[in-house]
């Protein structure tokens, strides 16, 4: 199998059985966006939506949290993982926006990137769930699944990984594809033992053809 076909196989898979995958993460303005996916560093969405409604009921915009200090924003946010580097990272961001971008989230991708705890990973979630660009943001899910699967060479980086997803995933599908590997990544092909069994996309999967190889005795 080549790798276009393997491309086209899993793309048209997801277009019929996930055509409208979103995020997990609640949000309504794109400040509450920026706020889940900063707490939701090697954490779960599921805990991140525990935690952020609270938080953001206390400090709703940018010039609410602006006001606050890191050890309040640290009380609603403590039991995420790394409480005390989100709190100081919400706090500067949230000053920087209202300083510097008149307390709008700005749209732009290197205005985000330049936001304190916003890398790579966090703007490309930000321009490519409000605004549809073709953005490709790399998790541990992601990650994972693409180099399972065989979308990509043995990456050895997110960045690597972004790179080849971006060149081979048509530009009006990258979007949903961060969406449909985080999922496919957190509920069929997990880190460990993967519900192969469970799974729509063993045609087009490099793990499960060396799996049954094996299984083989070849």
């Amino acid at each position: 199998m080549t790798k276009k076909q393997r491309y086209e196989g899993v793309i048209r898979y997801f277009l019929e059985h996930n055509p409208n995958a979103q995020t997990e993460l609640i949000y309504h303005t794109p400040f509450e966006l920026l706020v889940a996916v900063i707490l939701s560093a090697q954490c779960t969405d599921k805990r991140v939506n525990m935690v952020a409604p609270d938080l953001l009921r206390a400090f709703p915009t940018p010039t609410k949290m602006s006001e606050t200090t890191e050890e309040e924003i640290y009380e609603y946010i403590k039991s995420v993982s790394y409480p005390n580097n989100k709190a100081r990272h919400l706090l500067a961001a949230s000053q920087r926006i209202v300083n510097e971008y008149g307390g709008e989230v700005p749209s732009d991708y290197d205005a985000m990137l330049s936001l304190p705890g916003v890398g790579r990973k966090t703007a490309n979630v930000m321009v490519s769930v409000l605004w549809n660009e073709p953005r490709m943001a790399v998790d541990t899910h992601v990650f994972r699944v693409s180099n399972r699967i065989g979308l990509t060479n043995n990456s050895k980086t997110p960045y690597e990984t972004e790179m080849e997803l971006t060149r081979n995933i048509p530009e009006e599908y990258i979007p949903q594809a961060h969406h449909w590997l985080i999922l496919h990544g957190r509920y069929v092909c997990i880190a460990r033992n993967p519900k192969c069994k469970d799974c729509g996309i063993t045609e087009f999967c490099k793990y499960y053809a060396s799996k049954m190889k094996d299984s083989d005795g070849k």
